[in-house]
Parts: structure tokens; sequence; C-alpha cells
């Protein structure tokens, strides 16, 4: 029994054994890195001009040509004043158009060869050394669009995209990376002599993001070092002598994680993330189990230790698919990953659907996001807004905006805003692109986010027609109105007595309503008929009344006898 638990414990011993020891690689020198690829960061330049006769002017230094043959595949440039320059021995095939003119100095010793513009190669006395060229070209076409140099070029070509960038139109030579000029794609061999690399037995599951892992030994020279990655999830793990300077670049920040005992510089702003971790040992074992233990996972993708010979070496992720440089985009702030999501309310509780139309004199409340960054955090900073209407006049007007409140533990790495569509009434498009300029800051400095876009439906408030005015009588209402009428009745019954009685002459003291009311304008006749007044009246009346009359007539006689 004793001797079956021996047995067990050994062979769990070694299973342990293995499963730790799968966790790490040998370095090995190798030829092609699989996973970066690996140069010198040299000088250049890349500027705004262009010639009158919109013809762009490019310089290309080749230097340590290990291979004294290489291509131009220039049959789609632009017009194009190309200067070859170079110590070397040198063979070129040249694959241009009618509109590219090529420069080698009387004393090179390049030799092209054209596909068919023989005449559009030219010799020129120029000079070498790079400050003095670049003035000569100023001279000669008035400016210079870009300076490159490249070690080890294989094959050049120019990907359509116009040469040049916003900015200074003067060339200023310094330490560049060539990857990010657009307008050329660069095959060259890479650094391999200064290369080792391996990955470990266990891979990582396909649902895990992969971890890189690069170490520059402590006995190679302090350095710059250019990283770029491409959009897939990885997290990187850097490591390198005190004092070297890590600058990353990617399409997408958001997918990359990174950890390093340097100072790191991120593209977007120009401020240094100090380091996550220390770590003095350059061991490959010993730095692969930290990045193990940072992560806390248990296996990593590839490692990569990199000696380099200059101050400054760039390092790109290779794609799986091809064995070739990956492109790279100078404007990688410019494509980070934005989101916009509109909303009815001020709680924020209502997403506002894509398709769903939006009423000009409604108020719109927006949120702005991204995903965290590593393990720093970023804040969101809007500049401005837009709308862009969709059609063949396209008209852009720009949209004020208020910011909303918003805390750090509600919408961690977004930012909220509000505004209104009121200035969208008076025009006629009804479809919209919302787009918005932003800020990435990190410890107030910040840099540009580029823009995010979001499509939007206006529609016109329905206009009601106003409703005709009504009269509802209650019984209160009734009451007093009747009342009023009554009142006004006795009062205007009371005048009309007061006057019959002051200007009446003739009249007997009572009063005759039917004819009062007759001469009353506006006044309703009598419901009886009227009797005329006949004027030849009756006896009895006649005696009655001349009686009376007579009687009438005599006193004054008699009072004034």
């Amino acid at each position: 029994m004793e001797g079956h638990m021996a047995r067990f414990a050994l062979l769990l011993c070694i299973t342990v054994a293995a499963s730790a020891s799968s966790q790490t690689c040998e370095p090995k020198k190798v030829n092609d890195n699989p996973w970066f690829h690996v140069r010198e960061m040299l000088i250049g330049c890349w500027t705004s001009f262009v010639a009158e006769d919109k013809a762009e002017v490019h310089i290309l230094n080749l230097a340590d040509m290990d291979v004294k043959m290489f291509s131009l595949d220039l049959i789609n440039a632009k017009p194009m004043n190309l200067i070859l320059t170079s110590s070397e021995a040198l063979h070129c095939g040249a694959n241009i158009n009618a509109n590219i003119n090529i420069y080698v100095n009387n004393d090179s010793k390049i030799i092209v060869h054209a596909n068919q513009y023989y005449n559009n190669v030219h010799k020129q006395d120029f000079p070498t050394q790079d400050e003095e060229l670049v003035k000569w070209a100023q001279q000669k076409f008035g400016g210079v669009t870009s300076f490159t140099t490249v070690q080890n070029l294989k094959t050049i070509s120019i990907t359509g995209a116009a040469g040049t960038k916003p900015g200074s139109p003067n060339c200023v030579l310094k330490i560049e990376d060539a990857s990010e000029k657009r307008f050329m794609k660069i095959d060259a061999t890479p650094l391999a002599s200064s290369v080792t690399s391996c990955s470990p037995q266990q891979q990582n599951p396909s649902d895990e993001d992969e971890l890189h892992i690069i170490n520059i030994p402590e006995d190679a020279s302090m350095c710059n070092v250019s990283l770029h990655v491409d959009t897939k999830k990885i997290r990187v793990f850097l490591r390198g002598p005190q004092g070297t300077t890590w600058m990353i670049f990617g399409s997408e920040f958001s997918s990359v994680q990174f950890a390093s005992n340097n100072d790191v510089l991120l593209s977007i702003f120009k401020q240094k993330i100090p380091p996550h971790y220390t770590l003095n040992s350059d061991n490959a074992e010993e730095v692969q189990r930290k990045a193990l233990d940072v992560y806390k996972i248990s296996t990593f993708t590839s490692y990569t230790e990199v000696r380099p010979t200059g101050s400054t070496i760039s390092l790109a992720l290779a794609r799986n698919d091809s064995s070739t440089e990956p492109a790279v985009s100078p404007n990688i702030t410019h494509q980070m990953p934005l989101m916009m999501q509109l909303y009815t309310s001020p709680d924020y509780r209502s997403p506002l659907d894509p398709s769903a139309k939006v009423q000009s004199d409604k108020r719109i409340y927006a949120e702005i996001s991204m995903h965290t960054l590593g393990d720093i955090s970023l804040t969101i900073k809007v500049i401005r807004c837009d709308v862009l209407s969709k059609g063949s006049c396209p008209v852009v007007e720009e949209l004020p905006f208020i910011p909303e409140a918003c805390s750090s533990s509600s919408c961690p790495n977004s930012t909220r805003l509000s505004f209104s569509l009121d200035q969208l009434q008076e025009l006629m498009s009804t479809t919209w692109d919302l787009e918005c300029s932003v800020q990435l800051c990190h410890n107030e400095k910040c840099g540009d986010g580029g823009r995010v876009k979001r499509n939007l439906e206006v529609t016109q408030p329905c206009l009601q027609p106003p409703a005709p005015s009504c009269f509802d009588f209650g019984l209160p209402g009734v009451l007093g109105i009747a009342f009023g009428g009554f009142l006004i009745g006795v009062l205007l019954i009371g005048a009309l007595w007061f006057i019959k009685i002051k200007t009446g002459k003739g009249y007997p003291t009572g009063l005759d309503m039917s004819s009062t009311a007759a001469n009353l304008p506006g006044c309703p006749c009598s419901g009886a008929k009227r009797q005329p007044v006949s004027t030849n009246p009756s006896p009895s009346e006649n005696s009655s009344a001349n009686a009376s009359i007579g009687s009438t007539q005599s006193t004054p006689t008699s009072s004034m006898a």
C-alpha cells in the first residue's frame, strides 16, 4: 500500500512539474519572428508640401542593403518627383507611370530599370548628405513632401492615398517611424539577428485575450520603443532597462491592455504613464512568470527578446494571415471606438431606437462612452457637435449642447449632454447625422479622440388648429344672467319714469307703457295690436272733455279777473 502511495505521489509531482514547465519557454534565435516585426527607427520627415504642378517630392534613402536589389511599384501613384540616394551599388526595378520622374546622383551606383518610361529617369548632380539633399530638393522643386530612410528594402509601393499631411510644409529631419506614412507600403527584411522568441506548449483558449511578452535585456542600451498593435484584443507585458520608454500605437486602444516596468506613452496624448510593477531581472523565465502573475493567468501566447543596436526601434504585431508588416494608420486617434446612445428623458432610462423618429420640438439627451483603456481611466470631453443633412445638397449646422451631470459611478468612461432640435424646424431635410468631436483626457492632459456619429430622423411637430371658444353655462351662470337682466330692466324703467316726469307736458301722470315701448329704438313691439286714435271722439267723451277743458280754461280767467 505504501508503495502505491509513493508511486502516486511521484506521479503527481511529475505532473505538477510538467504543468509548471509548460507555462514558460526557452527563447531561441529566429530568422523571422512570427509575432513581431522589428526594425530600427531612422531619420526622416513628412510634410504638407505639394508643388504648383500638383506633384509631390519624395526622397528615398537606402541603407544596409543585404540584398542589392529592390523594386518600386509606382504605377498607381500620383504625380511625383522621386529622388533615390544610397552609398551602395543597387539595382532597382521601377514600375512607373508617365507622371513619375526619378532622380539619381551622377556618381550614384543605383541602376534603375524602368518598365517603359525610360526618359523619366534623370541623372542630376546633387549632394548625398541628408540635410544638404533636403536643401537642394527645396531649391529645385520648391519643397519636400517626405524623406524616408529604409534598411534592407525589398519593395516599396504607393497605396494611392495622398502623400501629404496637415501642418508645416518644411521638412525637419528627425527619428521617425516610416510605417506612419499611409501613402506608402514598405516591405523590408526585419532585423533578425537581435531577436529571440518562443511560445509555450500550452496556448490560450480562443475566448481569452492573447498575452505577448516583450523583454529588452539589461545589457542593451536604453532606448525608445514604438509598439504597434492591430485591432484584436491582446495583453502586452513590457520590460526593459531603467530609462526605457514605450510608445503604444493602436487602431483600437480599448482592446489593448498593457503593463510595464518603464514609462509608457500613449500616442493619443503626450503624457507618460508610470510603471505598473518593478522587475530588475531580465531572466526569460522570471520575466515570463512575472507576466503571468501580473495578469493572473496560467499561460501566454509569445515571448520576444530584443537587443536593439540603436537608440530607437519599432515593433509591430504581425498579422496571422500575412507575413508583411501591418499597415498602421497615422490617424489612429481618429479611430477610437466611441459610442453614442440617445435618450428621450434626463433620467437616461429610455434609450432611443436607431430607427425611431424624433420631433424637432423635443429635447434629446445623449451619452458618449468608450471601453476602458487597459488599467487606466480616461475621461471624455465633448468639443463640438454638428448635424449633417443627407441628400444631394448637404447642409452642416452646429448644434449647441448643454453638459449634463453624471457621477463617475453611474457613467464611468462616458459623458452626458443634451441638445434641442428647434433650429432644424426651418430646414427641409429630415434625415441627419449627429456628429460630435471629442477629446480623451487623463490626469488633465487631453488628446484628440476623434468623432462619434449617430443617425437621426427628425419630424416636425403636429400643429393643432385652435379650438372654437364655447361657453359652458351652469346653474350659477344662468341665475346670474337672469338677475342681471332683471336689475337692468328695473333701472331702465326707473330712468324712463324719471324722464317722463321731468319732460312730459299735458300728459297724464300715468305712463302709457305701450306707447313708450313703441318709441324706444331696439325695443320689441307690444304683443297687442295698437288701436288707431280717432280724430272724432264720441259725444260722451267729447262732452266730458269739453267740460273738463272749459273748467280748466275758466280758472285762469277768473283768477286774472
